[in-house]
């Protein structure tokens, strides 16, 4: 079964919209190919992000004069 895709209109600067047709050419895949799966791997990125921040939502907060106090003492600071 073929995904069901929508039209979009984006604006590039002209020298990424060069190096875009350049890498298309090269790989032979088109510019909508090469733009769907930089969003798609920036969105799956974002979504992993969200994942580690609820995951650590639950950590304790600690004060960053008690983190920077407690480093000099131990001498790492």
């Amino acid at each position: 079964m073929k995904t069901q895709q929508k039209r979009a209109t984006i604006y590039l600067e002209a020298s990424l919209h060069k190096a875009l047709r350049l890498k298309a050419a090269e790989t032979e895949r088109t510019i909508s190919e090469i733009v769907s799966r930089a969003v798609q791997h920036s969105l799956a990125e974002d979504a992993e992000d969200l994942a580690a921040f609820e995951t650590r939502a639950r950590e304790p907060n600690l004060p960053f004069e008690r983190i920077l106090k407690d480093l000099k003492k131990r001498g790492l600071l």
